[in-house]
């Protein structure tokens, strides 16, 4: 397990609104609630880990931008995320944005 959370840390990097757009039209987006650490939800779905992955969905912890947030992101085309690819799919969660 250490082996695959240091090679998940690898595939974390920054990502701007831009370069998501494309995997966001294609629904291959998954919004990680600021509570949850973005590594330790890679690590879950990675490793199969069902009865978390599922819990953080009905707890709406794992989302799918909803039209809102897509609204509230496109107000701020600079924002940044924190981002994993981890096929299909990529792991995003806000940062915070400095004012």
């Amino acid at each position: 397990m250490e082996n695959l959370r240091e090679q998940l840390t690898e595939l974390i990097d920054e990502a701007e609104l831009e370069w998501l757009k494309p995997h966001i039209q294609k629904d291959a987006v998954i919004l990680v609630v600021p509570e949850l650490d973005l590594l330790d939800v890679g690590v879950a779905i990675a490793s199969d880990n069902t009865q978390s992955v599922q819990h953080w969905i009905g707890e709406q912890l794992l989302v799918k931008p909803s039209p809102e947030i897509l609204s509230r992101w496109n107000a701020n085309p600079d924002r940044k995320f924190q981002a994993m690819i981890l096929q299909p799919y990529i792991l995003v969660k806000e940062l915070e944005t400095s004012s």
